[in-house]
């Protein structure tokens, strides 16, 4: 037997392959690093257009006054403070980070925002998910999937814990479906991306692993083949913006 096959499994993070249990740790640095600007960062980024992919999430999400929504690796708590709106009162969110500096920057603006009556937070592992089975009416995770190690054990976490009846909404960057688009997309990603993220967060590194990892997120029908893998049935996929993002959506019946 060759010494490669006593190696231990590696994983990548972004083009560069480390060990399963690095990610993590390498992942929390980058987000620990852009956390104060990130939301900056996504208007910059996006051009605004990253609002409109939101909205779109949440309207396809089915939700509605007093229901419970888990908001996976949710961050600034862009989509917990809209599914905040819907559920009401009567209704909760709870918003999850594996990040603690990002789960704190979401925490301080739902503060601020006066959404906290409805809403709890907790510094969760998408892979493990710290809640009880059949909780939840709705699950998103909103552009956090790609930096998830075992993503298909995070689907299966996210379905233990959604209620039957419920839908998981993976709203996830992806793959363009244009040539010209994609060329365009690189250009943009590979060139510009990292200048932004050093002038205005002051990490052009971060920025380079972002563009990276996304290239090496699975296209859309790999991962509609992973949800469904996972046990979620009618399962589809709407490409965004020509497939530079997409939103998955799957039940559990």
């Amino acid at each position: 037997m060759s010494d490669s096959e006593y190696q231990k499994p590696s994983t990548h993070f972004g083009y560069a392959q480390v060990k399963p249990e690095q990610k993590a740790e390498k992942v929390g640095e980058v987000f620990h690093s852009v956390a104060a600007k990130y939301d900056v960062m996504n208007d910059l980024m996006s051009f605004g257009i990253h609002r409109l992919w939101k909205r779109y999430t949440v309207e396809l999400s089915g939700v509605r006054a007093g229901g419970k929504v888990l908001d996976v690796a949710g961050g600034t708590g862009d989509l917990s403070a809209a599914f905040s709106k819907r559920v009401g009162p009567t209704g909760r969110v709870v918003l999850t980070d594996i990040n603690a500096s990002m789960l704190g920057e979401g925490r301080a603006r739902m503060i601020n925002e006066g959404r906290v009556g409805n809403m709890s937070f907790a510094l969760a592992d998408a892979e493990k998910l710290p809640f009880a089975s059949d909780t939840f009416d709705c699950i998103t995770i909103c552009f956090g999937l790609r930096n998830v190690t075992d993503k298909l054990a995070a689907m299966k976490s996210m379905f233990r814990v959604l209620k039957p009846g419920g839908r998981l909404l993976v709203l996830e960057f992806s793959k363009p479906k244009s040539r010209l688009l994609s060329r365009i997309y690189d250009e943009y990603s590979f060139r510009l991306l990292p200048k932004m993220g050093e002038i205005v967060a002051k990490d052009a590194e971060s920025y380079q692993y972002l563009a990276e990892s996304i290239r090496m997120h699975p296209d859309q029908e790999t991962l509609l083949a992973m949800m469904e893998e996972a046990g979620f049935e009618q399962a589809q996929y709407y490409n965004l913006t020509g497939g530079v993002v997409a939103l998955h959506r799957g039940f559990k019946l």
